[in-house]
């Protein structure tokens, strides 16, 4: 059994300026294929416009609201909604909300900074 309590986990800032806490990812718990993360975007900030050569991602908002670009799109986003962004796509993601926004990431491949190119 894989698990990860959540008190254990620290948070780092990733490449595209997110607050992550890494759920479960293959290069600490074994698992092989993708990565859970939970990202937190503080009110009035916003990711570094960016995409990822390789890997897809769903976003889940679990708390808060933004407005969201993906590639050619953008659209406000709130607690439920999920959104699915391909490889290659660039995205940004904005708390326009007055709580910090939280987000589920799932990652295939799993998240690494080498695959993910800012614009």
């Amino acid at each position: 059994m894989m698990r990860t309590p959540y008190d254990e986990i620290e948070p780092y800032t990733t490449k595209d300026g997110s607050i992550i806490r890494e759920l479960i990812h293959p290069t600490r718990h074994g698992n092989r294929n993708q990565s859970l993360a939970e990202a937190i975007i503080p009110v009035g900030s916003k990711t570094l416009l960016h995409r990822h050569r390789q890997t897809e991602e769903l976003y889940h908002i679990t708390a808060g609201s933004g407005a969201m670009v993906v590639g050619d799109e953008q659209f406000s986003v709130a607690v439920g909604d999920t959104i699915c962004i391909t490889p290659r796509t660039p995205h940004q993601i904005t708390n326009t909300g007055a709580i910090p926004l939280k987000i589920l990431c799932c990652c295939s491949p799993a998240y690494s900074h080498e695959d993910t190119e800012l614009l």
